[in-house]
């Protein structure tokens, strides 16, 4: 990869969220490392002129460990101007239900969870010092949900997301010693492949009347990486259409 570009890391880039964030720091002129538990779909490469996919499974601590050390090495000393935590994940039954307190695998729980938030810790640690010779950002990507009850996200996501709210925060405090900004973008309702028909009856609680795209995520997601936001940190910023107001 050549040197001379800002660079960004977006994990859980295949697809979503992830994939219309990586394009966007492209769009833009950023260079962009991605990662995924497997290759990006044909439809969702990238340039591959400026980017770079490592396939990591971010539950597993080996493959952190190993993305970490290929990260970095692609890096080759140049400074990280941005880390995106969006890769998440929030099981359902079999059926598609939402999995509660009172039912589900416990363990589901704990794979959850790291992912969800130990991935993020994990992978800020890992690029702490690249980060600080960019003067850089983190930005983790939350959720509604980790704000209040949703009638279809799962509790072990709900309550990861809201632990991740608190963890930015904490990490905003800690990292700001070594001049690394961390935010937090919380998506309401956006199209993903998360999303069922059973949320279309969510909409009327939407004041903007629509779900959100992936695009919109991206920009705040952009904002909150660059220069624009240079003195923002601790913050979340909704990408909910107002629906967090009720």
């Amino acid at each position: 990869m050549e040197k001379g570009r800002k660079t960004a890391i977006v994990t859980g880039a295949s697809r979503g969220i992830g994939h219309a964030t990586a394009k966007l720091f492209l769009d833009r002129g950023w260079r962009v490392i991605t990662c995924a538990r497997a290759e990006p779909e044909a439809d969702f490469r990238l340039d591959q002129t400026w980017s770079r996919h490592i396939n990591v499974d971010l539950v597993d601590a080996a493959s952190v460990d190993a993305f970490i050390a290929e990260a970095n090495g692609a890096l080759d000393g140049e400074p990280l101007y941005a880390l995106v935590n969006n890769a998440g994940m929030s099981p359902k039954s079999p059926n598609q239900e939402r999995l509660g307190c009172l039912n589900g695998d416990i363990d589901a729980w704990r794979d959850v969870f790291e992912l969800n938030i130990f991935a993020a810790l994990k992978l800020g640690r890992g690029f702490a010092q690249a980060l600080a010779s960019g003067s850089g950002a983190i930005v983790n990507v939350t959720s509604i949900a980790g704000h209040m009850i949703h009638p279809f996200a799962g509790s072990a996501y709900s309550s990861s997301k809201a632990a991740l709210s608190a963890l930015t925060r904490e990490m905003a405090n800690e990292f700001a010693a070594i001049g690394v900004r961390v935010n937090a973008v919380s998506p309401g309702e956006i199209e993903t492949d998360m999303i069922q028909p059973e949320y279309e009856m969510l909409i009327p609680r939407i004041p903007l009347n629509r779900m959100g795209t992936p695009d919109d995520v991206a920009r705040a997601i952009y904002y909150l990486s660059g220069e624009d936001s240079s003195y923002v940190t601790g913050t979340e910023i909704w990408v909910t259409g107002g629906q967090h107001m009720f």
